[in-house]
């Protein structure tokens, strides 16, 4: 019994792993996998070449298979037709790193907030150098709603603030954020001007926390919608939401929008094996309501799969906690798993 068995599962990872793309296969985390997944695309495209020099190319049986042209949207949410991976694969969402020096030129050491119950009277005596690590992964858990259309993730990405050298505290973690979301993602193929490509809508909702008690205690919920543009190494991200309205009373930030923003644009730029990424987002209002921040991230190889990066932030809201505090932030570590 065993052996039927074996055969049947070796032949259901074979015709697995033989219907993905070069694409597909560069969103693989194993390496092991993906060097196999490799493999079988190129003897797919072998004998799909010689079955069209026997028979011609006029009746071929499945797609042709395309060189590479560092599809970077599409390699992170699967979405032309021939690049779906099925469900519950992990995968990273946004960059994953560990910044083991992480400083500010102006910690906040009394967090405030329109409401009185979110003011802290008191100073918390933060240092200005600490360290940041950020988790961020993904998983699809409902392939094509809507026939071949549309697909469900579930996301979720951690960013923590630790105090690592402040030993006469301790080394407390300052501030940790939680943000779980849902993104229903359509895939697009437009050509638009200047070689870009349409790639994707998006609609979800995200819910965005630090888990903390009064005073300290920061949190909101969004309906995020996004539209995705990219030509080879580029690619190209707007994402307007409308914040879910709180009582005001109970609400911990009730000006975030105005210093974390109404919507934010991502550029992305892969040069080989390095990956750049510029983060801009804004309050979209004039006068004492105009806010934003800019972030810069920079990963890059240091020896095989040893990546370094980093991170540049000016601006409101580089935490919940300091939503509405400015200041220039700067993070020096390793990149653990990349990202495009």
């Amino acid at each position: 019994m065993r052996r039927p068995l074996l055969l049947a599962t070796l032949l259901l990872a074979t015709l697995s792993i033989r219907a993905q793309t070069l694409e597909g296969c560069r969103a693989i985390g194993s390496d092991a996998e993906r060097l196999a997944c490799y493999d079988a695309v190129a003897e797919r495209r072998l004998a799909s070449r010689n079955e069209r020099r026997s028979k011609g190319a006029v009746y071929r049986t499945e797609p042709e298979i395309r060189e590479p042209l560092q599809s970077l949207l599409d390699g992170r949410w699967e979405l032309d037709r021939d690049s779906k991976l099925g469900t519950f694969n992990l995968r990273a969402h946004r960059p994953v790193y560990i910044l083991p020096l992480f400083w500010s030129s102006r910690p906040n050491q009394r967090p405030t907030s329109p409401n009185a119950a979110n003011r802290v009277e008191d100073e918390l005596g933060l240092r200005a150098l600490e360290n940041k690590f950020q988790l961020s992964f993904k998983t699809k858990v409902w392939e094509g709603i809507f026939g071949d259309a549309g697909d469900l993730w579930f996301a979720y990405t951690q960013s923590s603030r630790w105090q690592i050298y402040d030993d006469d505290h301790s080394r407390p973690f300052r501030e940790t954020n939680y943000e779980p979301e849902i993104d229903l993602v359509f895939g697009l193929d437009r050509t638009l001007p200047g070689g870009w490509r349409a790639r994707m809508l998006g609609l979800g909702v995200t819910h965005q926390s630090n888990g903390r008690s009064l005073p300290l205690s920061r949190s909101w919920d969004r309906i995020v919608a996004s539209a995705g543009i990219e030509r080879p190494g580029w690619a190209m991200v707007f994402r307007p939401w409308y914040r879910l309205p709180e009582n005001r009373s109970d609400d911990d930030n009730p000006d975030a929008e105005d210093y974390l923003g109404r919507a934010e644009l991502q550029v992305v730029h892969r040069h080989g094996e390095q990956e750049l990424s510029w983060l801009v987002r804004h309050s979209l209002r004039r006068g004492d309501r105009s806010h934003g921040s800019l972030t810069l991230d920079w990963s890059f190889p240091l020896h095989r799969h040893l990546r370094g990066h980093i991170q540049w932030f000016n601006g409101y809201g580089e935490s919940m906690i300091d939503y509405n505090h400015r200041a220039t932030y700067l993070g020096l570590g390793l990149s653990l798993i990349r990202w495009y």
